[in-house]
């Protein structure tokens, strides 16, 4: 028979792997000479393990086309052909896999591509203006963004907004029609700070299919406010599903019957916040360790562990008191992955730090459960 925590540690494993499949994963092809900083800026808007991935899977059988998988990112990458030199067969490559991918589930296919000028070069080629067009063409949505693009006291280089405006004269069929000027590392040379990141990734949002939405939600790291709406939205919907399954009062030792919807947010929200699956479980079974004992450790385990909750009256959880519950949880988890993601939490060689992590869920689960605690 498996201990508590033991039991715990699985099923919650199997409800990360169930979530990762359900957020599916956004796909990215990414286009632009050599050293116009691709990779930088793939790492600036996705996080810096992004570039030290290997080569992934061919998309089709013997395609030079490849997709790096990494979490619910997948980058597109032309091995062996680079933009300039081998166009024609990048995008006969490209028109091949995307016409297989079309009967693939839509986390196969390739949703969105960025194509890279660096913003200096001064000079944009007709070569490079067909390659979009051709693009287009293809299905894909185009969205341009000038690289390295120097600005100071909030004003771009004249070079870079002369290029900007030359490429917009040209009506290209691409995102607002313009170019995104961006710079995506700093330059104490220049005083040139990070700047134009987050509209790129505003237009990749606007332009992306639908149901690719929460997976690239989850695999940015720069705009904490959509991860956080993302969360809150599912917390809600937790929330309202604990109160469909208790709408009939649960006696505590049915409330087993609650814990694969609460579990579920839980990963759920671990994946939005990029969250790895060893962390999580350890994260998960620190903030239930005192209460885990079979299926019910979830709900009436934690009524415990909060000094003065009390029972509920008879013994018996109803829909109102699982709705709350179920938020007062996903409410406490998302501060306790919150500050994970931002480097808290961990102890001074990395690990997690369970008693931190136990402390602050159950410090913000008591302000939560304050409202059931009164009734």
């Amino acid at each position: 028979m498996p201990s508590g925590s033991d039991w715990f540690s699985s099923e919650f494993r199997a409800q990360y792997d169930k979530q990762h499949d359900a957020i599916g994963r956004f796909n990215l092809a990414i286009f632009g000479k050599t050293g116009v900083g691709k990779s930088t800026l793939i790492n600036a808007i996705f996080g810096e393990e992004v570039a030290a991935t290997g080569i992934g899977a061919p998309v089709t059988k013997d395609s030079r086309i490849y997709i790096d998988r990494i979490g619910h990112l997948g980058i597109v990458d032309t091995q062996g052909m680079e933009v300039g030199k081998d166009d024609r067969e990048i995008l006969s490559e490209l028109d091949k896999a995307i016409k297989a991918m079309r009967k693939q589930p839509l986390s196969d296919q390739i949703h969105l591509a960025w194509f890279c000028v660096r913003g200096m070069d001064r000079r944009f080629e007709e070569a490079e203006a067909d390659f979009v067009r051709r693009l287009d063409k293809l299905g894909l949505p185009v969205i341009m963004v000038l690289t390295q693009v120097p600005m100071r006291d909030g004003q771009y280089h004249p070079d870079a907004v002369t290029l900007a405006e030359h490429i917009r004269s040209m009506g290209l069929p691409i995102v607002d029609g313009r170019p995104f000027l961006t710079n995506a590392k700093p330059d104490p040379f220049t005083q040139t700070s990070v700047h134009g990141l987050h509209e790129v990734l505003d237009a990749s949002f606007r332009v992306a299919p639908e149901g690719v939405e929460l997976a690239l939600t989850a695999a940015q790291t720069i705009d904490q406010k959509r991860k956080a709406w993302a969360a809150q939205r599912d917390i809600v919907m937790a929330a309202g599903s604990a109160a469909t399954a208790a709408a009939v009062p649960i006696p505590f030792s049915d409330a087993a019957m609650l814990v694969p919807i609460q579990l579920g947010l839980m990963a759920r929200i671990a994946h939005i916040y990029k969250i790895r699956i060893e962390r999580a479980a350890l994260m998960a079974v620190a903030t239930t360790t005192a209460a885990t004992q079979g299926g019910r450790a979830a709900f009436t385990g934690l009524l415990k562990m909060v000094p003065g909750a009390g029972s509920v009256a008879g013994g018996v959880i109803g829909a109102a008191v699982a709705s709350s519950f179920t938020f007062a949880l996903g409410q406490a988890w998302l501060v306790v992955c919150q500050r994970m993601a931002g480097g808290q939490l961990l102890t001074q060689s990395g690990a997690v730090d369970t008693n931190a992590v136990r402390d602050a869920f159950l410090q913000e689960f008591g302000k939560r459960m304050a409202p059931i605690r009164r009734k």
